[in-house]
């Protein structure tokens, strides 16, 4: 798995968990806007981006890897913050490490599984290759509100990314539901939603904020499916608070 990491060594860990379909590189217009230096840990989770060489096989795997290495990165725990796939791996993260994750930020998990989940995923690699078609993928991005200029790293990674990894990942998710450890962690969380996500995007946002006491529900107006990339300025801003940093 590919990682970059940078900032200040002293500097506060930040672990940031991208959406499927993207890499790290979604991360950038937010790192920018924070307001103070922080050690960001950038994935490319397996299947995505530079990590294309290797499926992406299942949840489970993935978090067992990002263990490992905030093991080795951030042995005293970090802010641990995860978009749309991203987001479901911070929860598991936080449900069954406790200890390595002092603060979770969830952003559009679906936390509700999906009537006909198999109809979905047979339709979803079928139409796979649409992937690598450049408008297609476009279209896609503008869906997602990938500024222009990280348009072209969308691009590449869609022609990356394997039929295997794109119904795996997809499959996982729809299926997804809270581990019963997200509701008995202490640890602070934020979760997170655009105002403008579907229905079921919004109420999973509620159904894992009611499974945790020590959460936080915050509906984001204006804002569709895509907080990082819509709006980076309103993401940094939410985890400088978080980081205990004015923003701006």
């Amino acid at each position: 798995m590919h990682i970059d990491e940078a900032g200040p060594a002293d500097a506060p860990p930040l672990l940031l968990l991208h959406g499927g379909g993207v890499s790290g590189w979604m991360w950038r217009p937010t790192i920018a806007a924070l307001a103070r230096p922080v050690r960001t840990i950038v994935p490319d989770l397996p299947g995505h981006g530079r990590s294309a060489s290797a499926d992406y096989r299942s949840h489970a795997e993935t978090v067992d890897a990002l263990e490992r290495e905030l093991e080795r990165r951030a042995p005293g725990g970090a802010t641990v913050v995860g978009f749309s796939l991203g987001a479901q791996l911070t929860v598991l993260l936080a449900a069954r490490r406790p200890d390595l994750v002092t603060d979770a930020v969830v952003v559009s998990a679906q936390a509700k599984p999906i009537a006909m989940a198999s109809l979905t995923l047979g339709m979803l690699a079928a139409a796979a290759p649409l992937a690598r078609w450049q408008r297609f993928a476009r279209l896609q991005a503008k869906e997602l509100f990938v500024p222009e200029a990280l348009v072209p790293e969308y691009l590449a990674d869609s022609a990356r990314i394997t039929r295997a990894t794109l119904v795996a990942s997809v499959g996982e998710n729809l299926r997804f539901t809270p581990p019963a450890g997200w509701g008995e962690g202490t640890a602070p969380a934020l979760v997170a939603v655009g105002a403008r996500e579907r229905s079921l995007m919004r109420r999973s946002a509620e159904v894992l904020h009611e499974a945790r006491p020590s959460s936080e529900l915050r509906v984001i107006e204006g804002v569709g499916h895509g907080l990082p990339l819509q709006r980076p300025d309103l993401m940094a801003a939410l985890l400088d608070a978080r980081l205990g940093h004015p923003s701006g």
